[in-house]
């Protein structure tokens, strides 16, 4: 009885441990909530804390980018906006950061005696970010 209970309570703090270390490792999430969540807020609906700080900058409702999109999620226009390191025309005046810079400088390596791909490192946040959008999506 009482091997079964210590295996049971293991196999228990195994499961939690694996959905705490899931949701760890939710790269897009950690980046949105550190870098978008303050202006987009945490539910990406546009009410983040710095947002009412912003006046005349509407926030949208990231939720809604696919419904606004006739029901397709706009991966290359998320994705350049996001960037910004590249001018848009088609996006008017640029009124958030260019993340793509920011990204840059944090994919510097800290040791120089391997090969590095920083633009790798950007590309891939930047695709994370995304994907995490992608999630929010009201369906």
């Amino acid at each position: 009885m009482k091997r079964a209970m210590v295996f049971v309570g293991t196999l228990i703090f195994g499961v939690s441990t694996v959905a705490i270390g899931a949701e760890k490792f939710d790269i897009g999430k950690r980046e949105y909530d550190a870098s978008c969540a303050s202006c987009h807020g945490r539910d990406g609906k546009g009410h983040g804390s710095f947002a009412e700080l912003l006046q005349g900058v509407s926030m949208p409702d990231l939720t809604t980018l696919s419904k606004r999109n006739g029901g397709v999620f706009p991966i290359a226009r998320v994705y350049n906006v996001i960037d910004g390191r590249e001018e848009v025309k088609a996006h008017g005046t640029r009124e958030m950061p260019i993340w793509g810079n920011h990204l840059m400088l944090r994919a510097a390596p800290e040791y120089d005696d391997y090969p590095y791909e920083s633009e790798a490192f950007v590309r891939a946040r930047i695709l994370a970010v995304i994907d995490y959008l992608y999630r929010l999506q009201a369906k």
